[in-house]
Formats: structure tokens, C-alpha cells, sequence
């Protein structure tokens, strides 16, 4: 059970971070080093481990991606690469903090309803992968031969008409009158 909860939360944290660095750059952050996404990466997946403990309503799932959204943008900015140009990142430029924020919090309400909705989406992707296992067996197993029966005769055949009046003829009626006196 921990195993499962351990890659749902690292597939989790991996996509998260990922996203919300390609969100960061398009804002007008600057890109950051591999070291920075990696170690933006492990306290990610390690909140998302604890919180996928057992079920959180979305308020509570939200207020924690809210808290990773502004570590994620503060150790972005942190790491940044940077500019050649030097240009800082979003000084003095209103709208482009603004966007910076409406950016991250887009991105923590969609990673809240990710983890709320974790359990549903993973159950029926496992459900998706089996039945495309079982199906892809089933098309592949070795052709069975049938057996065939001899023809039937003439005298085998009932005609149409005796099965319709067999079906319709009923046994059920009153006891048999007896002779007991």
C-alpha cells in the first residue's frame, strides 16, 4: 500500500514541479538548473506522501498547494539562470508579478483537484490497464478447435410447429381426481 502511495506521490510531485517551472518561465521567470527542479521535486512528492495518507477534503488539499505553489515560485526565483540581458525577474513590473500569482495559484487549485481526485483517477486507470491486458490476452490466446457433431437425420428434426405447441402446452391444472372412498 505504501508503494503505491510512494509513485502515485513521486509521479505526482514530478509532474507538478514540471508544470508549474514550464507555468514560472512562461509568467516571465527565468528557466532554472536541473538541481533546482530536482530538489524542488523531493519536498513535493515527500507533502504529497502525507497528505495522501488518507482522505483530505479539497480546502485542506488546497491550503497545501497553495503553501508548495509559493515555495515552488520563491525557489524558482532563487535558482533562476541568470539573464544575459540583465533584466531582473519581474522588478518593478506589476502586471508581471500579477501574472506570476494568477499563474501559480491556477496551478495549486489544479494540483489540489489532482490529489483529491487521485484515488478515483488511479483506480480507473488500473481498471483501463487490465481490461486492455485481459483484452489483448483474449486476442492473442491459440484458436480452440471446435468439435463438430454429426448431421442430425430426418427423424432427429423436430419441425417448428411441435416446439411452438410444446412451449405453449401447459402441465399446471388441478390435482388429479382421486378414487379414495
Amino acid at each position: 500500500m505504501h508503494a503505491f502511495r510512494f509513485v502515485r506521490a513521486a509521479v505526482f510531485a514530478v509532474v507538478c514541479v514540471t508544470a508549474s517551472l514550464a507555468m514560472h518561465v512562461l509568467a516571465g521567470g527565468s528557466p532554472v538548473g536541473p538541481g533546482v527542479l530536482v530538489w524542488a521535486v523531493l519536498p513535493t512528492a515527500a507533502g504529497a506522501f502525507v497528505l495522501a495518507r488518507r482522505r483530505r477534503g479539497f480546502g485542506m488539499l488546497l491550503g497545501a498547494s497553495f503553501a508548495a505553489q509559493y515555495g515552488m515560485h520563491l525557489w524558482f526565483t532563487s535558482g533562476a539562470v541568470p539573464p544575459s540581458t540583465g533584466h531582473e525577474h519581474g522588478a518593478g513590473d506589476l502586471s508581471t508579478g500579477l501574472f506570476m500569482l494568477l499563474v501559480h495559484a491556477l496551478m495549486a487549485v489544479l494540483s489540489a483537484h489532482w490529489l483529491e481526485r487521485g484515488e478515483c483517477g488511479l483506480a480507473t486507470l488500473l481498471l483501463l490497464l487490465f481490461a486492455s491486458v485481459l483484452t489483448l490476452l483474449r486476442w492473442h490466446a491459440p484458436v480452440v478447435q471446435r468439435v463438430t457433431l454429426p448431421a442430425a437425420t430426418a427423424a432427429d428434426r423436430v419441425s417448428p410447429v411441435t416446439r411452438l405447441l410444446a412451449a405453449a402446452v401447459s402441465r399446471r391444472g388441478p390435482p388429479a381426481p382421486s378414487h379414495a372412498i
